[in-house]
């Protein structure tokens, strides 16, 4: 089976996309975007606000709650030449971001530098200043200061310190950074960004780009859901840098998966096996990426051990050759078991998962999600779930006026199994 998706050919999961159909700003409402519902093997349209007329009844909504992070930090060097440095993930605190971003001088990170050749040994520095809660009080001034340790082909490790040192790192990249807009939009963040591109569920600091899915909720829209019988369950997936790096390759084969972190409770996924019936349906590519992940973290605690260590899925692990697969409730209660054995709360593992056709989807039976770029691992993960159907909604949404990528419209996809 590995060989049989490695080869699969990335041109097939190409489209044309127009620039002018790329959205490059949100919607003033959330919940005024369009909806593309798929069900019952048939397309039509609606609005977001209406998505609760579509869901099957008792439906488990998953959440992604990580916020996106003032990640792009710009510097001027002396000489006049700008050096771009744009967070990736955290060194400090063994890649756990909450460590990082509440940690105090130094924190190192891996980071993307933009003008690297430019930037030799010399230590960088920002004058920042904070913006107390109360307005009335005085404003604090810093300094950013940037030294780079190592320089690899894929990124730089990047010292940060600052002055005040007793000021978190949160603190300073609130002040000092750009929320990091996704490059096709080829624009720079704006203030209103700094709201719109997040969601109103967003909790835990550590993303680079938003899940986008979400962004279409209210919290008016949520309540609503919730008194018709829509329950929702949370999980955290720090998104990262390669979410936006389409398949350059001819085979996906030849492509490699980027990993993300992933930390979700163990209440949650007690629930998601009582669920297990129900139409469990994740928010986002990321939001099932998560859960489908922790299924395949599961089956690994099954073949290969329950002692502890850092879990890491490798993005061809599900499609190994095997007689048969555990159901969900099966590989997600070995994942309760190892959390009990190991008096843990929470499991936190990393993913490289890279969910393409011929994968088995063992958890999601449905997906809200937006429209993705042609030849990307999303568009991949999209057919997955709905086969080639994916290729008809597509050209439905360009035939009826739908935007595209980020702050675009939505989707609801319900496969033809699961849309009773």
């Amino acid at each position: 089976m590995i060989k049989e998706v490695q080869n699969i050919t990335i041109e097939d999961y190409n489209y044309p996309l127009p620039d002018e159909r790329i959205a490059k700003y949100p919607l003033s409402e959330r919940d005024a975007s369009k909806l593309l519902v798929l069900k019952n093997n048939e397309i039509h349209s609606s609005h977001f606000k209406n998505i609760g007329d579509f869901l099957p009844k008792d439906s488990l909504l998953i959440f992604n709650e990580t916020k996106v992070v003032r990640a792009r930090l710009q510097f001027t060097k002396e000489s006049g030449a700008a050096i771009e440095i744009f967070c990736l993930e955290p060194i400090t605190g063994n890649g756990d971001y909450q460590l990082a971003f509440s940690s105090q001088s130094p924190s190192e990170w891996k980071c993307l530098v933009g003008n690297s050749r430019r930037w030799k040994d010399d230590k960088l520095s920002l004058d920042i200043e904070l913006r107390p809660q109360d307005q009335k009080a005085t404003r604090l001034q810093a300094t950013l200061y940037a030294e780079r340790i190592e320089k690899n082909d894929n990124y730089s490790a990047v010292r940060f310190s600052w002055e005040p040192a007793e000021l978190s790192f949160a603190e300073i990249l609130e002040a000092a950074g750009e929320i990091p807009l996704p490059p096709y939009l080829h624009r720079e963040a704006e203030e209103s960004d700094r709201e719109r591109y997040q969601t109103v569920f967003a909790k835990h600091e550590g993303s680079v780009a938003a899940p986008t899915a979400g962004l279409h909720f209210t919290n008016e829209l949520i309540e609503g859901l919730r008194s018709n019988g829509t329950s929702f369950e949370e999980v955290t997936l720090h998104v990262g840098a390669g979410t936006f790096r389409p398949v350059s390759s001819e085979t996906i084969g030849d492509h490699e998966m980027h990993s993300e972190t992933i930390a979700v409770k163990k209440s949650c996924i007690e629930n998601l096996i009582k669920n297990c019936d129900k139409t469990i349906i994740p928010v986002g590519t990321t939001s099932m990426r998560t859960i489908e992940s922790i299924y395949w973290i599961g089956l690994m605690l099954i073949e290969e051990g329950m002692e502890e260590r850092r879990l890491h899925l490798n993005q061809w692990f599900p499609y190994k050759e095997r007689e048969s697969l555990p159901s969900a409730e099966e590989s997600l209660s070995t994942i309760v078991k190892y959390l009990e054995m190991h008096n843990l709360s929470e499991l936190h593992a990393s993913t490289a998962l890279m969910i393409a056709p011929s994968c088995n989807i063992k958890v999601a039976k449905a997906l809200i999600t937006n429209f993705h770029q042609p030849k990307s691992t999303l568009l991949l993960l999209v057919s997955a779930l709905i086969g080639e159907k994916w290729k008809e909604a597509y050209q439905y949404a360009l035939d009826n006026g739908f935007r595209f990528l980020s702050y675009g419209d939505s989707c609801l996809f319900i496969p033809q199994r699961q849309a009773q």
